[in-house]
């Protein structure tokens, strides 16, 4: 089911979602201060290209060890990222959420929109998963 979820997804526009962020990722890395930005716009690039049967974790619960992105660096990261980008961007995702929900078709894609707005705030320290 999750396959089918994707390929509509990618479809309706995750593919272009996903562009956009791995888009936001490079340019994040050309500026070499960036790159913890960088690198967390290509983890939410890749759960936006096909996010059903994902799901995001924080790799300290993951790995069972912090590491620079899980601990007080992480979290000044995330900080900075919320105040200048993260807040902006999820509120796109909540409001592209609603426009889903308002079909019963849609709402399996407003539910990844939730997903991806969730990220969106504080992507630093995270990572995605097979939910398997």
């Amino acid at each position: 089911m999750s396959l089918l979820g994707n390929i509509l997804w990618l479809i309706l526009g995750g593919f272009v979602t996903g562009l956009g962020w791995w888009l936001a990722g490079l340019i994040a890395f050309i500026s070499i201060i960036g790159i913890p930005w960088g690198r967390a716009c290509f983890v939410i690039g890749n759960l936006s290209f096909m996010p059903f049967g994902k799901e995001v974790v924080n790799r300290a619960d993951l790995s069972g060890q912090e590491d620079i992105g899980t601990g007080p660096l992480g979290m000044i990261g995330n900080i900075i990222w919320f105040v200048l980008a993260g807040v902006w961007l999820a509120l796109a995702h909540l409001v592209s959420a609603l426009f889903c929900f308002v079909t019963i078709i849609g709402i399996p894609f407003g539910l990844q929109h939730l997903k991806l707005a969730a990220i969106a705030v504080a992507p630093i320290g995270k990572t995605v998963v097979d939910r398997s």
